[in-house]
């Protein structure tokens, strides 16, 4: 899930944080990821479809909001946003025994930054304590390079326990990558981290063009259907649901540890909602048979 917007009084998070936790309850998940929204105003020369609105930063709503939550969380930084010294401000507060972190650098190059990503692994590794360290891995950079499964094994190389992907909706994309990646860990005699495969479902040709504009990559024909569909929201549920067993049986085949998450790309209360649907079906997957 995202933070709240920056402007939501104190009361209104506490709200949005019982709802959440109402919500998750129903589910049985085993952790939560709480993202940081950056504007990523040089991601791409098409204007977001969605307008920027800034959140609030993700640690203190977990910190004094959603502190009914009580298994691990992950807490997204998007280390641009933040000097050196409050990264390492929270980076050496936060419960290292239940938070955890992933560390995400600048959409592009010409974005300016207050901290660099190869100097937020340098700072967290100078640590004695700190969260245990993600890394994201996206899909779509492997159809085009190749070479995704050598950044994952350098940040694996770099202190990196877990990886968590983009959103999936090109199965074969992703099965490309998680392969090249465990296979390329056999041949080097490494054991391979967990993946955390994102899913996310799609309501309306609108949240098509957002997906579009992060640079998630859905297959022409899926599109056509998704929003030729009379439900479109119905349509991308089914895809996701199908595309959580394909993921699953292929990992376990891989020997690859693996699990999934589940979010919803906007505010929209149905998208939420059938996140959380999607969420509670796809847990019936995983469990034993």
């Amino acid at each position: 899930m995202t933070p709240p917007r920056l402007e939501t009084t104190s009361e209104r998070a506490d709200e949005i944080a019982r709802a959440a936790l109402t919500r998750l309850a129903t589910v049985e998940v085993d952790g939560l990821i709480l993202y940081d929204v950056d504007a990523e105003g040089d991601r791409s020369s098409v204007p977001r479809p969605f307008p920027y609105l800034p959140m609030m930063d993700p640690a203190i709503f977990h910190r004094q909001h959603l502190s009914g939550w009580t298994g691990p969380v992950i807490v997204y930084r998007a280390v641009g946003k933040y000097p050196q010294s409050e990264l390492s401000d929270w980076l050496t507060s936060a419960d290292a025994d239940r938070v955890l972190t992933v560390l995400v650098g600048a959409s592009s190059r010409n974005q300016p930054v207050q901290t660099r990503l190869t100097d937020a692994y340098h700072l967290l590794a100078g640590l004695d304590r700190h969260p245990g360290l993600g890394g994201v891995f996206i899909a779509e950079r492997h159809a085009a390079t190749g070479r995704e499964h050598e950044r994952m094994l350098s940040k694996q190389a770099a202190g990196c326990e877990f990886f968590v992907s983009q959103v999936c909706y090109d199965v074969d994309h992703t099965r490309d990558v998680l392969s090249a990646y465990a296979y390329a860990c056999q041949d080097a005699g490494l054991t391979p981290k967990p993946t955390i495969l994102t899913l996310a479902p799609c309501g309306s040709t609108k949240t098509l063009e957002f997906m579009s504009w992060l640079g998630i990559d859905v297959p022409r024909w899926l599109q056509t259907e998704i929003a030729r569909a009379a439900d479109p929201l119905a349509e991308s549920y089914e895809q996701c649901l199908t595309n959580a067993q394909i993921l699953i049986a292929f990992c376990r085949r891989l020997g690859l540890p693996f699990g999934i998450n589940i979010e919803s790309l906007t505010n929209r209360k149905v998208e939420i909602e059938a996140s959380i649907d999607l969420a509670r079906a796809t847990r019936d997957l995983l469990r034993p048979a």
